[in-house]
């Protein structure tokens, strides 16, 4: 019975045995199956983020011209005999540019002077008549209405020269007039009438660019104005030398569009510079006023994530995943502007957003790290091997 018993006991011992091990292997096998299961790694297509948009920048072409720009023309009308200077010529003051024919104004000197002559004669025979007759009214002979009209007329031939002689100084003046000539140092920008032209009072003859400082105009449709306030900065480049580049300042806004183009007169002065010269073409840049800061992605780069906009950030070096919250400034025709979330060489995942999870491995090429170590422009590239 004992024999019994004990034989009992193996085999229940047996069948634990048994049990235990192929309980074991089971656990095993499990582990086994884990370890050799994958883990998934997506392959992606990233973006790079860029530096920051800073709006949109104004740029409007215009030449330099100096800040005063005189027309110059006679004071009395004629017709030209010489001209005495050309385009480009630098004048100073005093300098004659133009004559005119004055001869009929030397003959005008020549009759002023005549009747300067006859009005000097006349004081004088009246002055000789006015004593006589006080003579006489000392030893009353004379009557008193004689002498007051004896002093009248004296008076009055005294203010006869003054009249011939303020005509003279005026007929002498009208001869000195048919010289044009330079007040100030400058440049001779144009020529618009010639020798043998007949000019009226005022009409232009020659226009001369005072030195000193030099401007830039541009003309800037109505929509843009408001960009342009006087005393703003502004950048200047010149076509001439790329590498020329000056900061000026919007000087003057003009109050009316022009009534053919419909564009408003801005000009901005330069600083003194001697490779600046007139006539040059230059480019004004300026920058939008109150403008933010934004960020370009890629529309598809954007997904949502309870509630809040995200994009999904790779980690360079862990080679994963991660959402991060923006703010959207606005669309644009290349896609997403976004003023808050990423900053330049971030790499953005640009397809697939909606299969990425927090911390999913991604597939990324070996060499992520040359191809990616600039980030001075917005570029797109699949990271697939």
């Amino acid at each position: 019975m004992f024999f019994v018993k004990t034989r009992r006991n193996v085999s229940f011992l047996v069948k634990g045995l048994l049990v235990a091990t192929a309980f074991g292997a089971l656990t095993a096998c499990s582990q086994e199956k884990k370890v050799e299961a994958p883990e998934i790694v997506r392959p992606v297509k990233v973006t790079e983020v860029a530096a920051a948009d800073h709006g949109r920048r104004l740029q409007y072409s215009g030449s330099v011209k100096a800040r005063t720009e005189m027309n110059l023309g006679f004071r009395v009308a004629g017709k030209i005999t010489e001209r005495l200077v050309d385009v480009g010529q630098r004048v100073r003051p005093g300098d004659v540019l133009a004559k005119l024919d004055a001869v009929d104004y030397q003959l005008a000197v020549r009759r002023a002077e005549a009747d300067l002559a006859s009005a000097q004669k006349q004081v004088e025979i009246s002055g000789l008549a006015r004593r006589r007759v006080e003579t006489l009214a000392e030893k009353s002979i004379s009557s008193q209405s004689q002498l007051e009209q004896a002093q009248l007329a004296n008076d009055q031939a005294v203010s006869q020269k003054e009249s011939a002689q303020s005509a003279l100084d005026q007929a002498r003046n009208q001869v000195a007039y048919t010289e044009l000539k330079s007040d100030q140092n400058g440049i001779v920008t144009a020529v618009s009438a010639d020798i043998g032209q007949v000019v009226a009072s005022g009409t232009p003859v020659l226009s001369v660019a005072v030195e000193g400082s030099k401007e830039v105009q541009i003309a800037v449709p109505e929509m843009d104005v408001a960009q342009f306030k006087p005393g703003k900065t502004v950048k200047a480049r010149f076509w001439s030398a790329t590498d020329l580049v000056l900061d000026g300042k919007v000087r003057e806004v003009a109050g009316s569009a022009d009534a053919q183009s419909r564009t408003f007169a801005v000009r901005v002065s330069l600083p003194a510079d001697t490779r600046v010269l007139l006539g040059m073409t230059a480019t004004i840049e300026a920058d939008e006023d109150n403008a933010v800061a934004t960020y370009a992605v890629p529309l598809a780069a954007l997904s949502k994530k309870d509630g809040q906009s995200v994009v999904w950030i790779v980690d360079r070096g862990k080679g994963t995943v991660s959402s991060r919250a923006v703010k959207v400034a606005d669309f644009s025709d290349n896609g997403v502007r976004v003023a808050d979330g990423v900053a330049k060489g971030d790499l953005v995942v640009s397809a697939g957003t909606q299969f990425m999870k927090e911390d999913m491995k991604v597939k990324l090429p070996e060499n992520i790290a040359s191809r990616f170590g600039s980030v001075s422009s917005l570029t797109t590239a699949s990271l697939a091997p």
